[in-house]
């Protein structure tokens, strides 16, 4: 049971996060680097330090787990700020790919070596089982079946077809984005594995990831507005923050899409509060985020309509990748079990 309740606890994150591109439709006469700058002070900022502060026990502070780790409060901040990139890249793939392959190929890359570098750069190489490795190995198997079904896409639809469903459709162009973003993003696993130590003991195991999410996030919450504000200040936006008229409703779908965006690293944390009996499925819940994302992501594309046209052997090459995906989840406790 509570295998389940953690497992589910992550899945309602990761549907959120799915869903964090669907307020941003209905932010109104922003330029991008605007609303990714307003969204990501919610996402990075407001949302992740309120969570950092359900972790601080009655008479602590959060400065003061950090200062009395500051070689781990560095890396965690470092590779937030590497993260950062992956995270500007990953829209960048979702432009060229669409919702549903852009996040399938980006967070599967991020998956695989987000579980397999974390344990690896702090010295935990010994988390990463046999178990843990086939559950890593037959994700991937799941996220290249879907690559097949975008490649099948790319080659079935004619040219009009492919940019009524994703605008700047490129599909080499999205596949080399999509791998550098899952690259780069992995560097979040990697920050909340040197972030471990950030906790109080008396902290609830639900709520003890959460300081760490917060300097990963900030990192990344640097790189962003850099590249935002350089954006701004290159393309003539500024102007965009000065029209009052729009901050009412813009200000609201940028707070939701930070709100969906971030539920995803609170329900990890959450999740993982419940597996504490069943350490493989710690090491591998990275890796049952992103293939959550992925299924959730494709369920997006679906519904808007991103798969349209193609034919019915491409759908079903999609959904046997879904299925895939969804049994990786479950793969290494079961592989655990019966060894």
């Amino acid at each position: 049971m509570l295998v389940f309740i953690g497992l589910l606890i992550i899945a309602v994150g990761a549907f959120c996060q799915s869903s964090c591109y669907v307020p941003i439709n209905r932010i109104r006469e922003w330029s991008w680097e605007s609303y990714w700058l307003v969204q990501g002070i919610f996402a990075w900022l407001v949302f992740p330090l309120l969570g950092a502060l359900l972790a601080v026990p009655a008479g602590h502070s959060l400065f003061e787990v950090y200062s009395a780790f500051p070689r781990e409060s560095l890396l965690t901040v470092l590779f937030g700020v590497l993260w950062g990139v992956g995270g500007l890249t990953f829209g960048l793939s979702m432009r060229y790919l669409g919702v549903a392959l852009g996040q399938s190929i980006a967070l599967g890359t991020c998956s695989a070596l987000g579980a397999v570098l974390g344990p690896v750069f702090t010295g935990h190489t010994a988390d990463l089982t046999s178990a843990v490795i086939i559950g890593v190995v037959v994700m991937l198997a799941g996220i290249a079946i879907i690559g097949v079904a975008g490649a099948m896409k790319s080659a079935s639809l004619p040219e009009e077809e492919k940019k009524k469903a994703v605008r700047d459709f490129n599909f080499s162009k999205g596949l080399f984005v999509a791998f550098l973003a899952g690259f780069m993003s992995a560097c979040f696993a990697i920050g909340l594995s040197f972030g471990a130590p950030l906790t109080w003991a008396e902290t609830r195991p639900v709520f003890a990831a959460l300081p760490a999410t917060l300097l990963v996030t900030l990192g990344g919450f640097l790189t962003n507005a850099a590249y935002c504000l350089y954006q701004n200040a290159r393309n003539r936006t500024f102007g965009d923050y000065g029209k009052r008229s729009l901050w009412g409703n813009n200000l609201v779908f940028c707070a939701l899409a930070g709100l969906l965006w971030y539920s995803q690293f609170f329900g990890l944390s959450l999740g993982k509060g419940f597996l504490t009996d069943y350490p493989v499925l710690i090491t591998f819940s990275w890796c049952i985020l992103m293939a959550l994302n992925v299924t959730f992501s494709n369920v997006w594309g679906i519904v808007l309509r991103e798969w349209k046209g193609v034919s019915a052997g491409t759908v079903l090459v999609l959904l046997a990748g879904l299925a895939v995906l969804v049994i990786s989840t479950f793969l290494p406790q079961i592989i655990q079990s019966i060894c």
